[in-house]
């Protein structure tokens, strides 16, 4: 299989450069932000035309996109490109791979959950009620993949984490070496997932996919904490228990948007259809660290 990844040099995609390594199929890794030593192939999803064309004269089966503007905060006021972004391009590699009969896996959060209180794992057939703008924007994503009518599977995640770019266990790795004590938040919960796992079950889905499991499933790492609980791990394995880090509540910390206080991801699904063995968050921290 011929196999297209957009937004290559972002935190899962440079896992799925990872994994591509030991597979028998061939990878393009598109994005339109370069990286010096790093070979990425120029394509801008928004265009459907430069996705058409990619996908026809390179013979792409499937389309991993890992591409998003992923700004929580600054969505808020940029709305037209979160929605161009998160919603209108995924349309467009949706409407591509149709014509082609091809396969869409479609990386969604678990943003799409959170105006409701609710404290049990959210299942993929509950209503979306995003607080925000970005989620707002990635659920309108989903629809408009689903309203195509092509082969797609769309993973929800959440708090991902990698040895690579931005992210939150990369902060908290400096921060906690660089400062005497912190405060985290201890009233939101969910589940951190380690990007390297989630770029390896998307290869096994891949694999498996025969065209019956078309659908919305949910990924995460097993197990349930607070961002304070994940915080406080990550010292441990970093070796940077010194700093003092204390638990607070999240209006100590003003944000423009109102983060789902509880987003744990129901993983039933994807365990059952794809076969799948999930491993517990703080393994996969542990992996992470020491690598």
């Amino acid at each position: 299989m011929v196999i297209l990844v957009t937004g290559a040099n972002g935190q899962l995609g440079n896992e799925m450069r990872i994994v591509s390594r030991n597979s028998d199929d061939s990878y393009i890794f598109t994005d339109v932000n370069q990286v010096e030593g790093v070979e990425t192939v120029y394509l801008d999803i928004t265009d459907i035309h430069a996705v058409r064309e990619m996908v026809n004269t390179q013979g792409v089966n499937v389309i991993v996109n890992c591409a998003a503007y992923t700004n929580v905060d600054v969505a808020e006021t940029n709305e037209a490109l979160a929605l161009k972004l998160n919603a209108d391009a995924p349309e467009n590699l949706a409407q591509v791979i149709k014509e082609v009969d091809g396969l869409l896996v479609q990386i969604s959060t678990d943003y799409v959950f959170g105006r409701e209180p609710y404290n049990v794992p959210c299942r993929e057939e509950q209503q979306g009620t995003p607080t925000g703008v970005y989620g707002m924007t990635k659920l309108g994503g989903e629809q408009k993949i689903i309203a195509t009518g092509c082969h797609h599977v769309i993973i929800r995640t959440a708090w991902l984490y990698s040895e690579f770019c931005k992210n939150f266990c990369k902060t908290m790795m400096n921060l906690t070496a660089t400062k005497p004590s912190l405060q985290v938040v201890f009233d939101q919960v969910g589940t951190p997932t380690y990007a390297l796992d989630l770029a390896r079950a998307i290869t096994v889905i891949i694999k498996k996919f025969d065209g019956s499991q078309t659908g919305i499933y949910h990924y995460s790492n097993e197990g349930v904490c607070s961002w304070y609980d994940f915080t406080k791990m990550i010292a441990e394995y970093n070796g940077t228990t010194a700093c003092d880090v204390q638990p607070c509540h999240s209006d100590e910390f003003p944000s423009p948007v109102k983060r789902p206080s509880y987003s744990v991801l129901d993983k039933t699904k994807i365990k059952k259809v794809f076969g799948l063995k999930i491993p517990y968050w703080t393994e996969s921290l542990k992996q992470c660290i020491g690598n």
